[in-house]
């Protein structure tokens, strides 16, 4: 596996951060405490910088250095400002595709998904800024290199997002199993943003309430449901084959 680039001591994270590394997540150790750790906190707060806190043997895991209780990942790729990234997409005379992910989580589905977004031309990908996968080794290795070719865009909060691009003229579509609609009922032939829920409980409630349309995938086996980058794949592609 691909190592993520690190910055391990607190010290050396609040430089990077003041020097406008792109920093994607920071590890802080569970009930760590100090003048320096409070400083850093203040830090990530204020500059809106995804972080979790860990046990001390998460740390010791991603370093075996001195990490005096917290670990930067650095994301290897720029993130896009959504409103400049629409404005130019919606500038083009390409339908626009966009792909909005409700906090995905797991780095593996999240390279997965950006590599058949890159597949099917999708415009950028649309991800909250908490609780989603970090943009990582295991993440850039699984989209084969193509998170490097689709924009990715970080937002606070998604339904801001939703409402942004329904604001651009942008419909948005809910994969859920919560509609009678499967996805071969709703015309993706004008501008799109599609919206794929977590691994573990799908797209929020609240986002559902506030999109244009909801659609499901026809299922025929006794399992329930499919992975998420998998069912992202098939409702890609449909958006694919109507545009064809």
């Amino acid at each position: 596996m691909e190592k993520p680039q690190q910055i391990f001591g607190i010290r050396a994270i609040i430089e990077a951060i003041q020097s406008g590394s792109e920093i994607d997540k920071v590890f802080i150790q569970k009930e760590a405490q100090g003048d320096l750790m409070r400083e850093l906190m203040k830090l990530i707060k204020k500059n809106n910088i995804n972080f979790s806190y860990v046990p001390v043997e998460k740390l010791n895991r991603l370093t075996h250095n001195n990490h005096q209780g917290a670990v930067a990942v650095i994301s290897p790729v720029s993130f896009h400002d959504i409103e400049t990234l629409v404005e130019s997409v919606l500038s083009n005379e390409k339908i626009p595709l966009f792909l909005i992910l409700d906090q995905v989580s797991d780095a593996r589905n999240f390279g997965a998904i950006i590599r058949t977004a890159e597949c099917t031309g999708v415009d950028g990908i649309i991800i909250q800024k908490n609780g989603s996968a970090p943009v990582n080794g295991d993440t850039v290795k699984t989209s084969a290199g193509a998170v490097f070719n689709v924009p990715i865009c970080k937002v606070e909060h998604i339904k801001d997002a939703i409402f942004y691009l329904q604001g651009s003229g942008v419909q948005t579509v809910a994969a859920t199993e919560k509609t009678d609609d499967t996805i071969y009922n709703v015309s993706l032939t004008e501008p799109t943003a599609i919206v794929m829920g977590s691994e573990d409980r799908g797209v929020n409630p609240s986002v559902l309430k506030i999109v244009d349309a909801k659609a499901k995938l026809p299922m025929f086996g006794t399992i329930s449901s499919l992975n998420v980058s998998v069912a992202c794949g098939a409702f890609l592609y449909e958006a694919v084959r109507q545009r064809s």
